[in-house]
């Protein structure tokens, strides 16, 4: 049974003979680049979701409540519908 140790060392000389030594380099920085724009992403969604919580907690609920008694109030419901 191979160890941990035995694995990555069959990974990297694998890797070394598929790519060859001079692209492992170019192949771990577009790998760090990409690695960082996905945490910059996943910051900032997590910023956004934050935020957006936080919009739906500030939200008084007295208000929304009172706002859509008052639409329901101004509406006419004396009103006769004639038909012809």
């Amino acid at each position: 049974m191979l160890g941990s140790t035995e694995i990555i060392v069959l990974v990297v000389v694998i890797g070394v003979l598929i790519f060859g030594a001079k692209k492992i380099p170019e192949l771990a920085k577009t790998f760090g680049k990409a690695k960082g724009e996905f945490e910059k992403g996943k910051i900032e969604g997590d910023k956004e979701l934050k935020d957006f919580k936080g919009e739906i907690d500030n939200t008084p609920k007295d208000k929304e409540v009172n706002d859509s008694k008052s639409e329901i109030d101004n509406t006419p419901k004396d009103k006769e519908v004639k038909s012809d």
